[in-house]
């Protein structure tokens, strides 16, 4: 595993604090909402981002915009932080609740 590698695992993966009490359904049920919404426009995002990373490769030579692949990892990151909040596989809610890191 090459660092880049070992760093986006680490930012997946790596410790999170949990919330000494978790939320009550009702306040759990709430963010949820918001999180899907926020999850849908975090899709829509990212295809707009698919798209223009296209048409920088194809100008520029096959080569990608390194910074539009990097936002394109953060995103894949907090999409995946969200997902495990939603199916209670993690009580941490992403950011903005939490730090991006």
């Amino acid at each position: 595993m090459n660092e880049e590698e070992a760093k986006i695992e680490g930012r997946l993966l790596g410790e999170q604090i949990e919330p000494e009490q978790p939320d009550n359904m009702l306040q759990r049920f709430i963010y949820m909402l918001l999180i899907a919404f926020m999850i849908s426009l975090a899709q829509t995002v990212l295809g707009v981002a698919t798209v223009v990373q296209f048409i920088v490769m194809l100008v520029n030579k096959q080569q990608p915009n390194e910074r539009l692949a990097d936002f394109g990892s953060d995103l894949g990151i907090w999409i995946a932080k969200a997902a495990r909040f939603q199916t209670a596989a993690s009580n941490v809610k992403p950011w903005p609740w939490t730090e991006l890191d």
